[in-house]
C-alpha cells in the first residue's frame, strides 16, 4: 500500500504528458482548476513557470505549476491538482510540501496563490497547509492567500 511519502514531483516527457493530461478532478471541483492540458501549454509562454506531474510510485495521480510572482523571492502556485481517485488521501499535502521545497531551495522566500471561493473550492486544503488569507482579491475576483517557506 502506498503512503504519502511515496509521492515524487516529476518532469513531464514526452513519454507521459498524455497520461497527466488525462488526469481529472471531481467533476464539482473543475470550475476552480484549468485542465492540465492547458496550464501546460501556458507554461511553455511563461518563461518563469516550472511544472511538474505528482507521481504516487510509477503512476502519474497529479499535476503542479508555479512561477515567479511580482516580486523575485515570491513565488505563485499558479495551478495545482489531485486525481479524483487520489484525493483524500494525504497525497495532496504530501506533493504540496514537495514543490514548497523545490521552491525554497530555489531561493523563494514566500509562496502565493489564489482560489475561488465556493461549495467546492481548494480553500480550506490551503488553509490547512498554513497558507493565511490576505484578505486582498486578484482582478479576476479570487482570493490571494499566501505562506512562508
Amino acid at each position: 500500500m502506498s503512503r504519502p511519502g511515496d509521492i515524487q514531483l516529476r518532469h513531464i516527457t514526452r513519454d507521459t504528458v498524455r497520461e497527466v493530461c488525462a488526469l481529472e478532478v471531481r467533476d464539482e471541483q473543475k470550475q476552480y482548476v484549468a485542465a492540465n492540458a492547458l496550464s501546460i501549454a501556458q507554461a511553455h509562454f511563461e518563461p518563469s513557470a516550472v511544472f511538474r506531474a505528482v507521481y504516487r510510485g510509477e503512476k502519474p495521480i497529479g499535476f503542479i505549476q508555479w512561477r515567479t510572482a511580482e516580486h523575485p523571492r515570491v513565488a505563485f502556485l499558479w495551478r495545482f491538482m489531485i486525481d479524483r481517485g487520489h484525493q483524500s488521501t494525504g497525497y495532496g499535502s504530501a506533493a504540496l510540501a514537495l514543490a514548497l521545497h523545490e521552491m525554497q531551495s530555489h531561493g523563494f522566500e514566500v509562496v502565493e496563490t489564489s482560489v475561488a471561493p465556493g461549495p467546492s473550492s481548494p480553500l480550506q486544503f490551503y488553509l490547512a497547509q498554513g497558507f493565511i488569507d490576505c484578505q486582498q482579491t486578484t482582478p479576476s475576483g479570487e482570493w490571494l492567500l499566501r505562506r512562508a517557506l
